[in-house]
């Protein structure tokens, strides 16, 4: 990607280098052995939260911490990417009469203090729409690329831009409806509801994909193709398969590889968000 001077998101909260502190008992690794690549991208971090009771809520700042040199650049590009989120959809949403309020982004370590309790770093990136922010440990795209093989700025960036749909979802409302919905329904029912849910945000980070490369000609060649590749290895049956050697897809909650991909080059291609109504279709024309 070309982001030679885009401006930073100030709407970023770095907590690196501050330790939560972690009560004896529940071990969240422990729990989430597999979590880091079946949860990714999308994860309900209410679910989490439940699991992590037994973490502490206190925090200290670690003066010895210095961020590598890998790591500063990520946060940077982490901020660039998260401006250019803010870019798009305020415009979109002005275009349509609304007002775009963007979410916060907050860089971590390890673990993380929200405002429902503690996460860890080994559930992946996530949203929380208890307090509209993004959360990110910046060794996940380390992980990404070793133990998915998914590497590039375009796979980083889609990443970020997915959470964002989430709060795009959560600005809509459909956040809350779908949640409501599954909290009401069988558990088969409900993971169908969240696949709708991750197709949509993967709908919505190609849509800013297409708005941002047209605003700031931030796409290079194979940019789009990184991303359909990376989407393509975060399928459920994908993931399922290379950890269990089969697939079951009553328990799918992000959606196949093929319709990640498609739903992602589906929101690049058209640009329009209106194109992304994965709600009122039948759950096998996803």
């Amino acid at each position: 990607m070309n982001l030679n001077g885009r401006r930073q998101s100030s709407n970023v909260d770095d907590r690196r280098g501050i330790s939560v502190g972690r009560a004896g008992g529940l071990s969240l690794g422990g729990i989430l052995i597999a979590g880091v690549l079946y949860l990714l991208f999308g994860i309900n971090p209410e679910a989490v939260l439940e699991q992590t009771g037994a973490l502490t809520q206190t925090a200290t700042v670690d003066s010895n911490y210095t961020p590598s040199e890998e790591d500063e650049a990520l946060a940077v590009f982490s901020k660039q990417i998260l401006a250019g989120t803010e870019d798009v959809w305020t415009s979109i949403f002005e275009a349509n009469g609304l007002k775009y309020e963007a979410p916060r982004l907050v860089l971590y370590n390890d673990y993380v203090q929200t405002s429902t309790g503690t996460a860890s770093a080994s559930t992946g990136p996530f949203y929380s729409s208890a307090d509209q922010t993004v959360y990110l440990d910046l060794s996940f795209f380390s992980s990404m690329k070793k133990q998915i093989g998914a590497d590039g700025d375009f796979a980083y960036a889609y990443v970020i831009a997915h959470e964002v749909g989430h709060h795009v979802q959560y600005l809509l409302g459909t956040l809350t409806q779908a949640n409501k919905q599954m909290q009401r329904s069988s558990q088969k029912e409900a993971n169908r509801i969240s696949v709708r849910l991750e197709l949509q945000a993967d709908f919505y980070a190609g849509v800013w994909a297409h708005h941002d490369n047209k605003m700031f000609g931030s796409l290079e060649e194979g940019d789009l193709e990184e991303g359909i590749a990376v989407a393509s290895k975060i399928g459920d049956d994908y993931l399922q398969k290379k950890a269990y050697g089969y697939a079951v897809p009553d328990s799918f909650n992000h959606g196949t590889s093929e319709q990640r991909a498609r739903w992602l080059k589906k929101g690049f291609t058209t640009g329009d968000p209106s194109k992304g109504d994965t709600f009122s279709i039948s759950y096998s024309e996803l």
